[in-house]
């Protein structure tokens, strides 16, 4: 849980009052405008009623210049921006011809893949002229190559489970899955800060959902032996599957999850329902196995990342992949390519091939794509040859932990933990959203702010993404720009620690 000081709370809450204040003085003066002039659409609903697109108009609007910024290279340690300007207080915006060499601090690129990389690229330009850019079909159509065979094979290898399955796109990996593996009569437990695709395949499965606080296998434990006790909502009949969803890496906080902890919890709890005992149902909590609570893990974040062959949490913390019964993952990030994975049994990616939408009728993932990350993964795993695959996971661990350190010296307030890529750094204030992402892009430091409804109104933050691609003098570089506009814009909440020399200096004048 986040601490926000009392004060900072206190300026946050009156600035989101002054915003809606104001906001909803000019959508009056607005209304007043729009009756005196005539319409043409009388008859027709508006698309967006009331309060719908009020923080649209009052407040993204203001500053959507710190958004979608466009980008004219790859997503390296530097690249490209391209430079925009508005003649219309930022309701819409025009590209120009002229370019800013900016430090990437926002891509996803935690291997640095995404740029050219001397064996996966000519690998994926030779997929590419052998396959075409697409297959223009389904998997179970025309859509599968050997390409996709070899994937799914190399994917189920490299993360320790018997069987995989790809989807040409990370997002609905999550969001078509869920509401094939679990359905009316399920309950699916998943953590509150979730990534907003298990939270749109879980609301669309049909299933039950409750939520468990961050993080927290103790309040898990909780829910689980509350919802096992009660059963199904009115019938309390037993649930017929339960799943745990948690993340590896959770995107918006940089936090690793608590995953031996939690595994512990979804062995604990088995369930065998009992005979009626005037006419109420009871269960017993036992230790042996009679169905179990599902693990459901993912990686997206944490993939390829972390650990020390890459393999994701699992590795990082010890935890059998066996253990976690299905397991998620992303190409987007660690691999610079695109899709997604879903990795299991052979049993249940057969009941996927057959029954999951995405897989029936989604045009599947491109071939190149594909090469990219069959490429990438024999990088990291050393079957190029070489050890630059050893090498990118040691500095993407060195340049994260020497970042976040370098950062909470300084006076940030930094969330997450050591060897996450992830770094958020607290801004709060919404008036200090645009001011630090427009700063730090002046001084050619690109930087990925973020405010509600991705995270909570009091929340907003600046998600720092570190790549083994950034030298030692990039980091400095976008620590020693982020330390000037952190004192510009105020958001450094704690106090800094005293530099070296100046503590030496402190202790030569009290000899």
């Amino acid at each position: 849980m986040i601490a926000i000081p009392y004060l900072t709370a206190l300026t946050t809450y009156f600035s989101y009052g002054l915003l809606f204040a104001f906001g909803q003085i000019r959508d009056f003066f607005r209304k007043i405008i729009g009756w005196c002039r005539s319409s043409n659409l009388q008859g027709y609903a508006p698309i967006c009623l009331g309060l719908e697109d009020f923080y649209v108009r009052r407040l993204y609007l203001r500053i959507q210049d710190c958004f979608g910024r466009p980008i004219s290279s790859a997503p390296d340690a530097w690249f490209d921006v391209v430079e925009r300007y508005s003649n219309d207080n930022n309701k819409t915006l025009k590209r120009t011809t002229k370019m800013c060499r900016c430090l990437n601090l926002g891509s996803y690129n935690y291997l640095g893949f995404a740029a050219s990389d001397e064996y996966c690229t000519p690998r994926v330009i030779e997929s590419l002229k052998k396959f075409s850019p697409s297959t223009c079909s389904s998997r179970v159509d025309g859509g599968t190559t050997m390409l996709h065979t070899e994937l799914e094979e190399c994917v189920a290898n490299f993360v320790g489970k018997p069987a995989s399955i790809v989807f040409g796109m990370g997002y609905v990996t999550n969001s078509a899955i869920l509401p094939v593996l679990i359905g009316k009569g399920g309950l699916i437990i998943s953590d509150s800060l979730n990534h907003n695709s298990i939270v749109n395949g879980a609301r669309g499965s049909g299933a039950t959902v409750r939520v468990f606080q961050h993080n927290t296998p103790s309040h898990l434990e909780e829910v689980l032996r509350e919802q096992i006790a009660e059963g199904q909502p009115r019938t309390h009949r037993p649930w017929k599957k339960i799943i745990v969803i948690v993340e590896g890496i959770y995107s918006m906080e940089g936090e690793l999850c608590k995953l031996p902890e939690i595994i512990a919890v979804c062995k604990k709890f088995k369930v065998v329902p009992l005979p009626d005992d005037n006419n109420s149902r009871l269960r017993l909590l036992i230790t042996f196995p009679v169905e179990k609570a599902y693990s459901y893990l993912d990686e997206a974040h944490s993939i390829g990342a972390v650990g020390k062959t890459g393999r994701g949490v699992c590795e990082l913390l010890g935890v059998d992949p066996a253990d976690v019964d299905i397991m998620m993952g992303t190409f987007t990030k660690s691999f610079g390519s695109c899709g997604g994975y879903i990795a299991g049994s052979k049993e249940l990616i057969q009941f996927l091939k057959f029954t999951c939408p995405a897989h029936l009728y989604a045009t599947s993932i491109s071939p190149p794509a594909a090469q990219q990350i069959i490429s990438s993964i024999k990088v990291i795993l050393g079957e190029d040859g070489s050890n630059r695959g050893a090498q990118k996971l040691a500095r993407i661990r060195e340049n994260s932990n020497f970042f976040r350190s370098e950062l909470q010296k300084r006076g940030f307030e930094v969330l997450g933990d050591n060897d996450s890529p992830v770094m958020p750094i607290m801004l709060y204030n919404p008036a200090k959203i645009p001011a630090f992402s427009r700063e730090c892009l002046k001084q050619n430091v690109a930087v990925v702010t973020v405010a509600f409804p991705a995270t909570p109104l009091l929340l907003a933050r600046a998600r720092i993404c570190i790549s083994a691609s950034h030298t030692k003098e990039d980091l400095n570089k976008g620590l020693e720009v982020i330390d000037r506009v952190g004192d510009l814009v105020g958001i450094k909440y704690f106090p800094a620690e005293p530099e070296k020399q100046q503590q030496e200096e402190g202790r030569v004048m009290l000899e």
